[in-house]
């Protein structure tokens, strides 16, 4: 998983004392074909039922992080699809539900075709965010 470079200003000002970062009260996980580094998403899906989820940003949903990693503590279920949403290779966090910044993103370990009745999710521990 890769930190947008909105994130990396962000951390970098926050740890050297430029300006205080505050983490969303929620942080928002959805998906797509490319995020690119700049925080650009191509192909999040529109339509068919599809929105990205809301994570509430607490120690249950994201536990304490150890040896430089920290991974997701519970499940993450999208809505079921009621259309196709495309085949779909990227996830990403964002602090919004519909736009906002994206914060982070990564390859799916197997890209994923959604289509009509599929219900997307990450299961306990998918999601790792590694530092190093």
């Amino acid at each position: 998983m890769s930190f947008t470079n909105y994130l990396e200003a962000e951390l970098l000002d926050h740890v050297f004392g430029n300006s205080a970062y505050s983490a969303p009260a929620s942080m928002y996980l959805g998906l797509a074909t490319d995020v690119a580094e700049d925080g650009t998403v191509t192909g999040e899906p529109s339509g068919n039922n599809y929105a990205r989820v809301e994570v509430t940003n607490n120690g249950t949903n994201w536990p304490a992080a150890t040896a430089g990693s920290k991974a997701s503590g519970a499940v993450f279920t999208f809505p079921e699809a009621s259309g196709a949403w495309g085949t779909l290779d990227t996830f990403f966090i964002s602090d919004d539900p519909t736009a906002g910044n994206i914060l982070a993103y990564g390859a799916l370990s197997v890209e994923k075709t959604i289509g009509d009745g599929d219900q997307p999710k990450f299961n306990t521990g998918n999601i790792t965010i590694t530092l190093d």
